[in-house]
């Protein structure tokens, strides 16, 4: 297997991400991966060897720059792109253009996950990009959802969220619920009745926010879907 950190420029801003891909010559499904609110850390580089490891040449996108030790330190790198669209949808395509630089990454099959801000990222690429055959959102912010959204959604969606999540109540759910289904999209939407936020991130308890707890069945569940819509639409 290969892994490397990759440092690469968007709009000026540097930015360290991280490749894991299988060590063959062969052409391979990308897949691209979004980080959690604190920024790129091992949990993101854990998910890129697992999916190499399955047979994907994958890329963990670095969207700030620098990684976040505090959540006071996270929330003004979250603000600033989710408060300026064309910046956050500019970072992401940053990571795209370098998991279609891998020589071993077939561009013809492509798909996004992401982690807790980096699930509310694929499922706005979900709508902002046709690259991608399908997206998955781990315990995705969806708070603050729009009323509306008229813009197509290009890729197949699935959505897994934990039932005690505070940054996904039910409302939110139905919302999304309800915005997938005006577009016509295909979507899934899985609730995990034990989980909480960040149930796949197993440091996470140790922030001692409550709602945030790691949970093995649910992130093995969950892993488990991905892999299933993965086989579905990458074979």
């Amino acid at each position: 297997m290969l892994t490397r950190d990759v440092i690469y420029q968007v709009g000026g801003k540097t930015l360290t991400g991280y490749l894991a891909a299988p060590d063959d010559g062969s052409k391979r499904p990308g897949i691209l991966i979004f980080h959690q609110g604190g920024g790129l850390r091992d949990h993101e580089k854990e998910r890129a060897r697992m999916l190499a490891g399955l047979g994907y040449v994958a890329f963990a996108a670095d969207m700030y720059g620098t990684v976040a030790t505090k959540m006071e330190e996270a929330m003004p790198l979250m603000q600033e792109l989710v408060k300026n669209p064309p910046l956050l949808q500019e970072r992401a395509m940053g990571g795209l253009a370098q998991l279609k630089a891998h020589a071993g990454a077939d561009t013809s099959k492509l798909a996004a996950i992401g982690f807790c801000f980096g699930g509310g990222v694929v499922i706005e690429l979900s709508r902002s990009s046709p690259d991608f055959a399908c997206v998955v959102a781990f315990h995705p912010g969806m708070a603050q959802l729009p009323d509306k959204d008229d813009r197509k959604v290009y890729s197949k969606v699935l959505v897994c969220a934990g039932q005690k999540d505070p940054l996904i109540p039910a409302e939110a759910r139905e919302k999304f619920i309800g915005l997938m289904n005006a577009a016509g999209a295909d979507w899934q939407l899985i609730t995990y009745g034990k989980a909480g936020h960040s149930f796949t991130d197993k440091s996470v308890d140790a922030l001692g926010i409550p709602g945030f707890n790691y949970h093995a069945d649910t992130d093995n569940r969950s892993w488990a879907a991905m892999r299933q819509l993965f086989d579905e639409v990458l074979a």
